[in-house]
């Protein structure tokens, strides 16, 4: 049965005063359609969702909207209003529904806050970390039961459990929705259907009903079609040129019509190889060739911040090859331990041993250490025209070329490049100098699927030692040898991979947002207590009543489910091992469902 359409485009044509980022783009978006939304930076993701949310109007074609359709835009950096609380946030984005009277609008407020991890609803915005800033800007759109809801990177400044959150709701949630992530994970367990904007296809728009594995799979199939299609062009159009060459007149119809075919398959052929050469950036960290086994030890590490300790009697040992990846929510200390190991800081106590002469490079979080008024000329080469890579000289030009950028923008401010185009700066930087120990603190945010792809093999060559903080989970799980992770009590848990961590991992409570720390997990289901604050109502008693049975069978139901999709006996049977892969997935959503409903209940009684 086809599903009532709610958007659809035609034709779409958008530049801003140069070549336009894409043109002739033609979909259709259906009721409960789960869309992901891919393509290299520049392509214009950002600009086609403005477009859908009728933020930006197109130069040509046109965009429909199916009569009192309601479309929720979570921009990449959402705005709010200076001096409001959260409360407020939300409260404004109901004002204009005037189907709701003021006891309905303040309990949808308080129930989205609940469900968004809010627990103190008189906080002001200008308070709230990145991550509960993204959290608010998808509460604030969910307020509004959209029938479309429309996310722009939304997980660039969640923690991994944050971006766990964002995937249950997604897949809990029966509206439909637009997603743009580079987050390969987050994709492949929320989409079921994906778009890509490149050059590389021929209508702009490249189209594939089904997860992100799905869709590699027929877009490699679609490029190898491309390539063959070519290479059978470019020996068609070999043969005519000879023939053109052989002195070829248009004296008859049949000739003139050869001449003119020949004309368009090289005009066609041109078009195939400019799309084809698509240019990546080049990463490739410079290792200082050191053999000493130990880099750097930690023996019963206790770093605190303003007397809070986040991290304490912790351990840890770097050697060559040793790739360690950091995790733990917002505040927990990821970036105060990076800062330890890089030397940044003192621990407040224990003992720390560095080899002699150890070469550190750091990756900062804060892009803001480029001045914003400087140029991308002296960003990439702040004592002249060249850079010294690997003891030879590269002008300017030719090292801003590795990294993408064209030689018309080297007088650029930093300022008006993007966040992918600074994070490239920065890893420009850090090639300049040979290391010991690689220390990168979220240099993922940003940058496109290319670029992450890049990044995992560079990171996969060097031969020092890496220690890593990223919420990109797939470049987390590909390249760690070993993964700590905190909790911002002070506990550091060490774990062989990131799927043995998830593995482990018990749904929690929502966390604090001011301070972001994280809430002690639940070991056990919540106990039915009995009402004592607000009383609930008959359905929700009964509902309270049976939750503790309810998450104990969904609780073992769940280890069943793990326990099948990690049997052995599976082999290399995809069909079965995908099977019980989505089974885990259905069972843990349930479980972050439940958990998410006993907090929004036990919240109601207080």
């Amino acid at each position: 049965m086809t599903r009532p359409v709610l958007l659809s485009c035609e034709g779409v044509v958008k530049s801003f005063g140069g070549p336009p980022l894409f043109e002739g783009l033609t979909f259709t978006l259906h009721e409960g359609d789960r869309v992901g939304l891919v393509g290299p930076n520049g392509a214009g993701k950002s600009t086609l969702l403005k477009i859908l949310a009728g933020v930006e109007t197109p130069d040509a074609g046109s965009c429909a909207r199916r009569k009192n359709v309601r479309v929720g835009h979570v921009p990449q950096s959402p705005a709010f209003a200076p001096g409001r609380s959260v409360a407020d946030v939300v409260t404004e984005a109901l004002a204009a529904d005037s189907r709701l009277d003021d006891h309905e609008r303040d309990e949808r407020v308080r129930l989205v806050l609940v469900e968004a991890g809010f627990t103190d609803p008189d906080v002001p915005t200008d308070r709230l970390s990145g991550g509960w800033r993204a959290r608010l800007a998808i509460a604030r759109e969910l307020a509004r039961r959209p029938d479309v809801l429309l996310l722009d990177e939304p997980t660039n400044h969640l923690d991994i459990d944050s971006i766990l959150w964002l995937e249950s709701l997604l897949r809990n949630d029966t509206s439909a929705f637009v997603v743009i992530s580079h987050d390969r994970y987050f994709l492949q367990r929320v989409a079921r259907r994906m778009l890509e904007i490149s050059r590389l296809h021929d209508s702009g728009l490249f189209q594939v009903t089904g997860t992100y594995a799905d869709f590699l799979e027929a877009r490699d199939a679609a490029l190898s079609d491309q390539a063959a299609y070519r290479d059978t062009l470019a020996g068609l159009v070999r043969r005519e040129v000879a023939w053109l060459r052989r002195g070829a007149r248009a004296r008859t119809s049949k000739s003139k019509a050869r001449i003119e075919a020949a004309e368009r398959s090289i005009e066609r052929l041109e078009d195939l190889r400019a799309r084809s050469a698509v240019s990546t950036a080049e990463f490739d960290f410079t290792s200082s060739g050191r053999k000493t086994k130990r880099l750097w030890s930690g023996q019963g590490l206790r770093i605190s911040i303003d007397g809070t300790t986040l991290v304490d009697r912790l351990d840890l040992v770097l050697t060559p090859g040793m790739r360690l990846g950091v995790l733990g929510p917002n505040g927990s200390g990821k970036t105060t331990l990076l800062r330890t190991i890089a030397g940044e800081i003192a621990p407040a106590a224990g003992t720390i041993r560095s080899a002699d002469a150890l070469r550190v490079v750091y990756f900062a979080q804060n892009r803001d250490v480029l001045a914003p008024g400087l140029s991308l000329k002296r960003a990439l080469a702040p004592e002249g025209d060249s850079v010294i890579y690997r003891d030879r000289a590269l002008h300017v030009a030719s090292w801003a070329k590795r990294f993408l950028f064209r030689p018309g923008q080297l007088e650029t401010p930093v300022s008006r490049l993007s966040g992918g185009e600074r994070a490239r700066i920065l890893i420009a930087r850090m090639m300049l100098q040979p290391a010991d120990l690689l220390v990168l603190d979220e240099p993922t945010n940003d940058l496109d699927i290319p670029a992450l792809e890049v990044l995992e093999e560079a990171l996969l060559e060097f031969p020092g030692a890496l220690v890593l903080v990223s919420h990109d989970r797939y470049l987390l799980d590909r390249v760690s040898t070993q993964v700590v992770a905190l909790d911002g009590r002070g506990g550091a848990q060490h774990y062989a991979s990131y799927d043995q961590w998830e593995a482990n991992r018990q749904p929690r409570v929502p966390t604090r947002q001011v301070p972001p720390k994280k809430v002690t997990p639940s070991a056990s289901p919540p106990e039915a207590k009995r009402p004592g604050g607000r009383r609930l109502s008959y359905l929700e008693q009964r509902e309270w009543d049976g939750l503790e049975a309810a998450v104990l069978d969904a609780e073992a139901r769940l280890a069943g489910a793990r326990r099948r999709a990690e049997d052995p006996s599976i082999g290399t049977d995809a069909g079965t091992l995908q099977k019980r892969l989505s089974e885990l997935a259905d069972v843990q959503a349930e479980v972050d469902r439940l958990y998410a409903r006993w907090a929004a209940l036990d919240e109601k009684q207080k």
